[in-house]
């Protein structure tokens, strides 16, 4: 019989060690950095990173295990930290950087000092990614970067970033891409926020003047940002499988807990309506689970399309089933200030979760791109026809 993966020697390993941390560096005393940094030296942030590097060299299949001691002592889900960075760019570091990068970088990561943001999309590139203008040309021993990024989720608040720029237009769109790290510091980037239909601007959009970027913040080989895209891409998609869901959590929460709130408002309809979204999410949760051991198991692959695509539609949903249980108080919102709390608490919460959750089915890949990942890559359907296949980039019409 296969052991439980809870009670093999690499289990107890990081289970032993996790405990330690919590005990030395109690995490409702200890500053976040000198935590989430100890956590870091443990090999706790990424278990199954090398050693030296956030991790132990253990089964990704641990990482809950490890999480869950953090959470019970009193501290965060340590991917909150830094969303970006732990669950979108710290994989791909790791595939594509030298070690010596990979030092220097994780760590302020991991601790939240330094926050990751992503420049992939583009005013005409968003669901057709490949099709950026941005350029990225040779300067010396490194590139001018021109152009300009949209939807970039902290860019106001990071300090690196993930850049994907066009460095050859004479060869057909997925080849001419090259991926960069980049200073945000760095002279010519300019952010300016994006005001959302909650009030708030957690998104941005980017504009690079001249930007310079040393050729040594260049993963991958020139022309093979694609590649490298990609491989972020499926961490993106991914980036909650580590935390397996508790029955009844998640956006479900927020409709069982509005039910319960407002007996006087029961109606069959109502209550068909709540089990069939129930069952959603239960379905939508098990599938979770079952994208986070494939990807414990390797590179994820296409079933984290199917859990983006499941996460997407249930949100929207959920909270379409609370407004109407709320009835004319759906339409009430407490604020929209540009400076509320990004807790998505007060009085009127469901209400902005709702205004919230009309972006889930566009961010980090649309449902209709989502579908299409999945035809072609779980159903092997044929590929979807692109009038602009073989042609170079500088030919095709924008």
């Amino acid at each position: 019989m296969t052991p439980s993966p809870t009670t093999t020697p690499d289990a107890e390993l990081v289970e032993a060690t996790a405990r330690r941390v919590v005990a030395e560096h109690p995490p409702t005393s200890t500053p976040l950095p000198e935590l989430m940094g100890a956590w870091y030296d443990a090999g706790l942030t990424w278990v199954h990173f090398p050693v030296g590097l956030g991790g132990l060299e253990a089964p990704r299949a641990l990482q809950p295990l490890a999480n869950r001691v953090m959470r019970e002592a009193g501290g965060p889900e340590p991917r909150t930290v830094n969303t970006i960075g732990y669950g979108i760019v710290a994989g791909t570091i790791r595939r594509y950087a030298d070690r010596e990068f990979a030092t220097r970088r994780l760590r302020p990561l991991a601790t939240g000092e330094e926050k990751w943001c992503q420049l992939f999309s583009e005013p005409g590139a968003g669901s057709d990614l490949a099709g950026l203008a941005t350029r990225a040309v040779r300067d010396g021993d490194g590139w001018r970067v021109n152009g300009q990024k949209v939807w970039n989720s902290l860019a106001h608040l990071s300090r690196w970033a993930i850049l994907l720029a066009r460095t050859d237009p004479d060869v057909p769109k997925h080849k001419g891409l090259t991926y960069f790290v980049v200073d945000m510091q760095s002279p010519g980037i300019t952010v300016r926020p994006l005001r959302q239909i909650t009030g708030r601007a957690a998104f941005n959009e980017v504009f690079l003047d001249d930007v310079f970027i040393p050729d040594g913040q260049r993963f991958g080989e020139v022309g093979e940002g694609w590649i490298v895209a990609n491989s972020t891409l499926g961490d993106e998609r991914t980036s909650l499988g580590d935390r397996v869901a508790a029955r009844g959590s998640g956006v479900i929460a927020d409709a069982l807990a509005l039910w319960a709130a407002h007996p006087e408002r029961h109606e069959p309809v109502l209550r068909d309506r709540l089990v069939r979204l129930w069952v959603r999410a239960e379905t939508q949760r098990l599938t979770g689970d079952r994208a986070r051991v494939a990807a414990s198991k390797g590179v994820a692959g296409a079933e984290s399309a199917i859990i983006k695509l499941l996460n997407s539609e249930l949100a929207q949903a959920v909270y379409e089933f609370c407004l109407e249980l709320l009835g004319p108080e759906g339409t009430l919102i407490d604020t929209y200030a540009l400076d509320a709390p990004d807790d998505e608490s007060g009085p009127t919460a469901i209400q902005r979760k709702y205004l919230r959750s009309r972006a889930t089915t566009l961010e980090g890949g649309t449902s209709e791109i989502m579908r299409n990942v999945i035809g072609e890559r779980v159903l092997k359907l044929p590929q979807e026809l692109r009038a602009d296949k073989g042609v170079a980039w500088k030919d095709i019409p924008r």
